[in-house]
């Protein structure tokens, strides 16, 4: 990919506080709120949806430069998909496992993650990739940045499907304290402007079973990669 130019982390914020705070509206950070709930409604038809991503673009787990395998499994829909390997983090415009592109994104991801930036401040949101995750009991994200995006001015909208699960949220460092925020099915985060390099996570999953998902929990992550 070309080389990457970062842009100041608050360029074009419209800060989150100039928003009407509502019940089912959490400020995480400064550029970072919970929706509770914001796509309850949806979440039969995005289930749908991300079923038709992976029968084009199975879930794989995949492997971090340092040898270890994720054991949160993955797939992505869009024109760039994240993926990692033994050689490093990046985006690619094809699945490395068939050499095709990736599944288009549903339209159904594309409305609800416009709306949830919008919503949280970020107008004018338009991701070009959808990474979709997969957790069974005992899989779990440790803290890390998504920092291999070229503009940190648009936001993360990430999106709570099936198992609750606890949302690891941090700070600046990998050494600052972190929260264990609950997350519901149908619950979205969005975090951008001075929060967009946030350390983050998801603690171990815990055994269950949803009505929708059965005994797993997906999280739909979106981004303006390109």
């Amino acid at each position: 990919m070309a080389s990457t130019t970062h842009t100041p982390l608050d360029a074009g914020f419209r800060r989150h506080d100039e928003l009407f705070e509502r019940p089912d509206r959490e400020t995480l950070a400064d550029g970072a709120v919970l929706l509770r709930g914001f796509a309850a409604s949806e979440t039969p038809r995005l289930v749908i949806d991300l079923q038709g991503v992976a029968a084009g673009s199975p879930f794989r787990h995949m492997i971090v430069p340092g040898g270890h395998t994720m054991s949160v499994a993955m797939t992505n829909a869009g024109a760039l998909g994240w993926v990692t390997d033994r050689s490093g983090y990046r985006y690619d415009p094809l699945d490395p496992e068939i050499g095709r592109p990736w599944p288009a994104m549903p339209e159904s991801f594309r409305t609800l993650a416009a709306r949830a930036a919008e919503a949280a401040g970020f107008p004018g949101f338009a991701p070009d990739g959808c990474l979709i995750n997969r957790y069974t009991p005992g899989a779990r994200l440790t803290l890390h940045q998504d920092r291999n995006e070229r503009d940190f001015t648009q936001p993360i909208v990430s999106v709570s499907l099936g198992l609750p699960a606890k949302f690891l949220w941090g700070g600046a460092t990998r050494k600052d304290k972190v929260k264990r925020i609950p997350l519901a099915s149908g619950d979205v985060a969005v975090w951008g402007g001075p929060a967009r390099l946030t350390f983050h996570g998801v603690d171990k999953l815990a055994e269950g079973s949803d009505p929708l998902t059965g005994r797993c929990r997906f999280n739909l992550t979106f981004r303006k990669a390109g």
